[in-house]
């Protein structure tokens, strides 16, 4: 299988590098695409200094993190897509462990595995977990599923028609309801896949996007379950939280332990 992998680059030149090498060492048939709307941190001399080994560099101005994907993503010719932001990393097995999933799982569309969650060092702080994709529980919140270790066929991520560009908060996840809602099966690999950065200025982080996350779980919820929220969903989504740690109590041992990763949005 061969893997296109996108990455948007913009004024993360601190990570820029880690997140590059682990795509590269991958022991795989990889087109990496970089797209750079416009660092002025020396991120581009990072990606220049590797532009042997990146099959295409975008250096233009887009209209934020979706378009820029959409954009990588045009220059996409392998069977498996994925794509990692700047500052997070990719296991060095995970396209080994993702390709046989889906030589093992011919109907699988999309597979979601795990991932550690690290700092700024690249210290393990905890594990994190994707959670089975079901209409319910992700309407409600309920349900996460970790982005930098999400592998997607190309011919489900075509017919979904990609990232929408007016989601600027919850991109990854609005793919994931758009592969949903046009049938594609979306399974768990049981595998850590990936390490997803929290640091000092990641919007995970800061909640910079509370706003706009709570204007998207909205969203997600009425295209889910086609109606807009009620006051007593709030206690609906209240109880699918809690039956989601008791379904998996190391996943809940570890939250109490290190607590949440999010200030805002949905807490992991």
């Amino acid at each position: 299988m061969k893997f296109s992998v996108v990455t948007i680059s913009f004024n993360q030149a601190e990570f820029l590098e880690r997140a590059i090498l682990s795509v590269l060492s991958q022991d795989h048939d990889v087109e990496f695409i970089v797209v750079d709307p416009g660092s002025t941190d020396g991120s581009r001399d990072i990606i220049e200094r590797y532009r042997h080994a990146i099959a295409h560099v975008i250096y233009e101005k887009d209209d934020g993190p979706a378009d820029g994907l959409n954009r990588g993503f045009l220059k996409a010719k392998g069977d498996i897509y994925c794509y990692l932001n700047s500052d997070d990393v990719f296991e060095p097995d995970a396209f080994s462990k993702a390709e046989l999933f889906f030589e093992g799982n011919p109907d699988a569309d999309v597979i979601c595995g795990h991932a550690w969650a690290t700092d700024a060092q690249d210290n393990h702080l905890r594990r994190i977990w994707s959670d089975p994709y079901r209409r319910l529980p992700v309407a409600y919140g309920a349900s996460v599923q970790i982005q930098p270790s999400t592998f997607i066929r190309r011919k489900a991520f075509l017919k979904s028609g990609g990232f929408r560009v007016d989601n600027r908060s919850n991109w990854d996840a609005e793919l994931l309801v758009d592969l949903f809602e046009t049938g594609a099966s979306i399974e768990i690999v049981d595998e850590i896949l990936s390490s997803y950065r929290l640091h000092a200025t990641s919007i995970t982080s800061t909640g910079k996007l509370h706003d706009l996350i709570q204007l998207w779980d909205e969203r997600r919820f009425e295209r889910l379950m086609k109606r807009k929220p009620q006051p007593f969903d709030r206690y609906i989504g209240l109880l699918l939280r809690a039956y989601k740690h008791l379904a998996h109590p190391q996943a809940f041992l570890e939250r109490l332990r290190h607590g949440p990763l999010y200030r805002s949005g949905t807490a992991r």
